[in-house]
């Protein structure tokens, strides 16, 4: 079979009410964007949840929904904020933080989540992709494509609208490091996170 080249962006959902309020993320989660434009600069894929979706619109990705980028299931944490949980439930929460196996919201577990992501990668055609999910996804992501352990998972931080670059050939990724410039920006635009959206299609993909 012949060698596989690809990259990849992963871009974390913008900012959601459940973010400003310190709380577990629930499928019905409201993003906190300005409104989305009608220019459509590149295409991609993206988690089914609106978070997303809406996202990808905002950023001018027209984005097919994919059911493997979305979120983790937090069961009967959903929606709640992370200091209640943490009154009733301090055993869980401290199993849910330390051992990655542990699912103690009666969802899936963290390692779930990684070993799901890992198929994911593998998955992915040939060529560049472009992915707009959660920030618990990202992060599955990088632990994953790195073969890090499970519990760094725990050391990695992405903020909203936060993304990772992956390069890979025949199943084994690399992580490539974004260069300065208006890929900083928190606008959305020619300026913004994907400036003439350049960064996935164009020179910013390349070499």
């Amino acid at each position: 079979m012949a060698a596989r080249a690809a990259r990849v962006i992963v871009v974390a959902h913008g900012r959601t009410a459940a973010v400003r309020a310190a709380a577990f993320p629930s499928p019905d989660d409201v993003l906190e964007l300005p409104p989305a434009g009608d220019v459509v600069k590149g295409e991609g894929r993206a988690g089914p949840e609106e978070r997303c979706l809406g996202t990808a619109r905002w950023l001018g990705v027209a984005a097919v929904a994919d059911p493997g980028l979305r979120d983790c299931d937090l069961g009967r944490w959903r929606g709640r904020a992370f200091a209640e949980v943490a009154a009733e439930e301090p055993e869980g929460v401290r199993a849910w933080l330390s051992d990655p196996g542990a699912a103690p919201h009666g969802g899936e577990s963290v390692a779930g989540l990684i070993a799901r992501m890992g198929e994911w990668l593998g998955a992915l055609p040939a060529g560049r992709s472009l992915a707009v999910t959660h920030p618990a996804v990202v992060r599955a992501v990088l632990v994953s494509a790195l073969g890090l352990p499970d519990v760094a998972y725990w050391r990695v931080d992405v903020p909203p609208l936060g993304r990772v670059e992956l390069s890979g050939f025949d199943g084994r990724w690399n992580l490539r490091l974004p260069q300065w410039g208006p890929l900083m920006g928190a606008s959305r635009g020619s300026e913004g996170i994907f400036p003439g959206f350049s960064a996935i299609s164009e020179a910013g993909f390349e070499g």
